[in-house]
């Protein structure tokens, strides 16, 4: 790209700060970074036309973890680094609401349900028997008990008659919230720029620099915020993790209100207005799931209808209006990596598809560290 006079002048000269990824963690990482420096010039780029990854692609749940996800964490991680697990997202989701307000991001509190297969009896009683457990664990957090079981007031077929409910959780409109996001770092003075995608970079004395889209330019901090797609700028263990996921045509009278999460939380879906929005999946094929590439598959897309058939909506006739997928950032541990590369890089990536609850603070995480 041959660059003008004007547009080096204007879009990259003097760079403070460069963020890669205009997401949720980005675009709060480039606002923090403004509040803390307000006079510095912060340059976001972002490879999509919209924010590329998961950000914009989301099923909008504003979760902290259903009782079989906690339990299963239990077995390869402490008792406290799950306390953390849980808080953070407790957090996150309060910093979200708090920055942005529950009307901007379209926050409904509708609680939280897991449901059990009639097949899953082991499963359903070890989460049962262990729900007083659980709450004592995570009373630090919610002062009060988070699991309860309630009746299946939904009418779903095939699953136990009772849900295990998390009374905190709600949902958010994901498009408005990133909407809301892009405004505020406008607002803020922060400049954006979308279809910028960065091939590498290069740190020499106290300057990064970037190439980008056939053109080269400096900054003096770096800030990676890539989620899923780390690896291709990071020797960081993330791995990919594509979600697929569908969206009903409007359902007359639909009485589903809620976010569920059903095998192990490898399914989930909720109401949107009178639509349902069902996704999941990925344990049909982890490696074939393992992808930078978007899209959905017949395998994949065969099983969530279904499930919308047999069990969210046996009574109902539905359509299918559009499905799409988005690029989640995963690993062995599901603790973000959060940390300073070198003296003038840093990176906030591998949210384990936690994104909204944990983006808002993971953003000022990474901004605190050039601080």
């Amino acid at each position: 790209m041959n660059l003008s006079y004007w547009e080096r002048k204007s879009w990259f000269s003097n760079i403070d700060f460069t963020i890669i990824g205009s997401g949720i963690v980005g675009l709060n990482c480039a606002i923090e970074l403004k509040n803390n420096f307000p006079q510095a010039r912060i340059l976001v780029l972002e490879k999509g036309t919209l924010p590329q990854g998961a950000s914009t692609k989301n099923a909008g749940f504003a979760c902290f973890g259903s009782i079989s996800e906690i339990l299963s964490d239990l077995k390869t991680h402490s008792e406290q680094e799950v306390v953390n697990l849980v808080s953070d997202r407790w957090k996150g989701i309060q910093a979200l609401r708090s920055l942005l307000g529950d009307s901007s991001i379209g926050f409904e509190k509708h609680g939280g349900h897991e449901l059990f297969l009639e097949r899953d009896e082991e499963l359903y009683q070890h989460c049962r028997k262990n729900i007083i457990e659980i709450n004592n664990l995570l009373r630090p957090i919610f002062k009060e008990d988070a699991f309860e079981t309630a009746p299946n007031q939904f009418h779903f077929k095939g699953i136990k008659n009772e849900y295990i409910s998390q009374v905190y959780e709600g949902q958010i409109n994901t498009g408005e919230m990133m909407k809301s996001l892009l405004q505020l770092a406008l607002k803020k003075g922060i400049t954006i720029l979308n279809a910028t995608k960065v091939d590498s970079y290069k740190e020499s004395g106290n300057k990064v620099t970037i190439c980008a889209n056939d053109f080269e330019f400096q900054t003096s901090k770096l800030l990676i915020a890539t989620n899923g797609f780390a690896s291709q700028l990071l020797p960081e263990k993330v791995s990919p993790a594509r979600a697929q996921v569908l969206i009903t045509k409007p359902i007359p009278n639909l009485s589903i209100k809620g976010t569920f999460h059903l095998d192990e939380g490898y399914y989930y879906f909720r109401n949107v207005g009178n639509r349902v929005l069902f996704g999941g999946g990925r344990n049909l094929d982890f490696k074939r799931e393992e992808t930078y590439d978007f899209g959905t598959t017949n395998l994949v897309e065969d099983k969530l209808k279904e499930l919308l058939k047999t069990v969210i909506l046996p009574n109902n006739e539905f359509e299918i209006d559009y499905s799409w997928s988005g690029i989640m950032g995963v690993g062995q541990q599901k603790k973000p990596i959060i940390k300073q590369l070198t003296e003038n890089v840093a990176c906030g990536v591998r949210l384990g598809g936690m994104g909204i609850a944990i983006g808002t603070t993971i953003g000022k995480q990474l901004a605190s560290i050039f601080k």
